[in-house]
């Protein structure tokens, strides 16, 4: 199975890809790492967002987005513009796409994650969020 982690932050979209089979991890190239949506508030920015990661899911055969969710309140609550790019993912045709809590990423980083270097796994240390993500989807 192929997911695609996603950290949503006001409106940087933060990508991992990370296949998985049999317990074995691989971690696919892929041309984008961040996505970063201008304007929000306006429609035809969302439907481009929506154009882009559906145009990414069909070249990669991603089969779920992993989002990784955010408080909607306190202090480290999420933007409303990060709730409107959730919500554009989630409407987005025949693709699955799941909510996992920040405690589910957590639990299962710790359970059964091992101690990775990212930089060679070649990733960015702004991937790392979404990178765990993927991990406790496909865990």
């Amino acid at each position: 199975m192929k997911v695609c982690g996603v950290e949503l932050l006001h409106t940087q979209v933060n990508i991992c890809l990370l296949a998985g089979e049999d317990g074995l991890f691989d971690i696919p190239d892929c041309r984008t790492r961040m996505i970063t949506v201008k304007n929000p508030h306006d429609t035809e920015e969302l439907r481009k967002f929506q154009r882009t990661m559906a145009k990414l899911a069909e070249d990669y055969k991603i089969e779920k987005f992993a989002i990784r969710s955010r408080p909607t309140k306190g202090k480290f609550a999420g933007s409303a513009e990060s709730f409107k790019l959730e919500a554009a993912l989630q409407l987005m045709p025949e693709i699955s796409v799941e909510v996992i809590d920040s405690q589910t990423v957590q639990a299962a980083v710790k359970k059964s994650m091992p101690k990775l270097d990212l930089k060679n796994m070649g990733l960015k240390k702004f991937q790392q969020s979404a990178f765990e993500t993927a991990f406790a989807a496909l865990s």
